[in-house]
């Protein structure tokens, strides 16, 4: 396709809210990160292995049957805190941080075994805000 010369109507759409299929056997919690397996692009639960970066946080609890679906939200969220040398600290705000679990955010991939979660917004006593999808 060639460039533009004149204006245009693109199509838009809101992606704050987006629906997906879950995977078979997979429980997604509400209010937990979820991430989508490489090979078929289902819902999984945050930190599955298989998976990609976090897409998002679910809005409701579903039981995968590998034709039920999930609405999930993209949008900064407060997740718990790793511990040790994982810990995120004030001075990781604007860094990426990495998918333990489902509800934990780590300061490190651990040398490519996690993925993303999404960038450090701020960091306070009871955990990490995060901007995910």
């Amino acid at each position: 396709m060639t460039a533009a010369t004149e204006g245009r109507n693109t199509k838009r759409r809101d992606s704050t809210l987006i629906v997906g299929l879950v995977n078979a056997a997979a429980v997604i919690y509400a209010g937990t990160l979820v991430t989508r397996l490489t090979a078929n692009g289902n819902i999984v639960p945050g930190g599955t292995a298989s998976a990609g970066p976090a897409v998002g946080v679910a809005e409701e609890t579903v039981t995968g049957d590998g034709a039920k679906t999930v609405t999930y939200r993209r949008g900064t969220f407060h997740f718990a805190n790793s511990a040790s040398g994982d810990l995120i600290g004030h001075g990781d705000i604007g860094a990426t941080c990495y998918l333990v679990d489902n509800q934990t955010v780590a300061k490190t991939d651990n040398s490519a075994a996690r993925k993303a979660a999404g960038k450090i917004i701020d960091v306070d006593a009871n955990g990490v805000w995060v901007e995910v999808g």
